[in-house]
């Protein structure tokens, strides 16, 4: 194989890729404009309209066939229920972190979560981990440390956004299941309840949905459905058809805008403290993905 054939990358794959995580990193303000609604009604909306869409375009292109073959895999189906869980929670953290001012924090949570995988994968993988990746793990940790003692407290939105995504990514591996159809199942899980929900908080507990609140309100809740599953869908579409090392580093988009929009959009504070911190957590990315990108070189010029 050539270096020429190793690097010809499909196009549409990498500009859907990129666009997918360039929309991942503005959508803070897409739910800041939500912020007039409790975030956990916020998540339950974003769960029964992803549900129907991601669902109905399953049904459209597959009829029932997707749902018969996750069932006939009784372990997937409790997988699946369990990461439907995490990815809730996930949401719903995310949500309320953007409109309570914390927008640079969750970019924190994200930065973190690639090394957080790394982890993961050697402690429940039993994967092995070369030199310079431990000390990138390394580089993170002591970064998440000083941020922790500069603040006097851990960053507890970051940890449980990067915990809860880390595990919710496990358990989808350890899964086979096609990534577009395990959505679909997890929405559906979560579907009655989070209908539930709204239905109770409707009923005079808070709800607005088609009364109380403005019509744009209405729209862009039901349009959160479209947010959350059109990225999702496109990066599935575009991780099968580029290298996972060049999704690695694409994967960094989306925390960079954020960080970017939380300083410069949301005015969020972003002191000298906390950019030694981030500048711990960015040297351990940087040591990480330049190993990962020094070894595929590598490969490509031996083979």
């Amino acid at each position: 194989m050539s270096a020429l054939q190793a690097q010809d990358i499909d196009r549409r794959g990498l500009a859907v890729t990129a666009a997918t995580f360039v929309v991942w990193g503005v959508v803070p303000v897409y739910w800041h404009l939500l912020r007039s609604v409790p975030a956990l009604q916020v998540m339950a909306h974003r769960v029964i309209w992803s549900a129907l869409l991601v669902a109905g375009w399953l049904w459209l292109r597959h009829g029932n066939g997707w749902l018969r073959a996750i069932a006939a895999q009784p372990r997937a189906l409790a997988a699946l229920a369990l990461s439907g869980t995490l990815i809730a929670f996930n949401w719903c953290l995310y949500i309320w972190a953007v409109n309570a001012g914390h927008v640079v924090e969750t970019s924190l949570g994200y930065f973190i979560n690639p090394l957080l995988n790394v982890v993961l994968g050697v402690v429940v993988l039993h994967e092995r981990l070369r030199r310079l990746q431990w000390i990138a793990v390394g580089c993170a940790a002591v970064g998440v440390a000083w941020l922790t003692w500069s603040a006097g407290s851990p960053p507890w939105i970051a940890l449980g956004l990067a915990g809860s995504f880390g595990v919710y990514g496990l358990v989808r591996k350890l899964v086979a299941v096609d990534p577009v159809a395990g959505l679909g199942l997890e929405s559906l899980y979560l579907l009655l309840p989070s209908l539930a929900y709204v239905l109770w908080a409707e009923a005079g507990h808070g709800g607005g949905f088609a009364g109380q609140w403005s019509l744009g309100v209405d729209v862009l809740l039901v349009l959160s459905g479209v947010v959350t599953a059109v990225p999702l869908i496109g990066f599935a579409y575009g991780v099968r058809r580029i290298p996972l090392s060049v999704v690695g580093l694409l994967q960094y988009i989306a925390p960079t805008l954020q960080l970017l929009l939380g300083v410069w959009f949301f005015h969020e504070p972003f002191d000298a403290a906390r950019a030694l911190g981030f500048g711990a957590i960015w040297l351990g990315l940087a040591l990480y993905a330049g190993e990962g990108l020094w070894r595929s070189r590598r490969k490509v010029v031996v083979a």
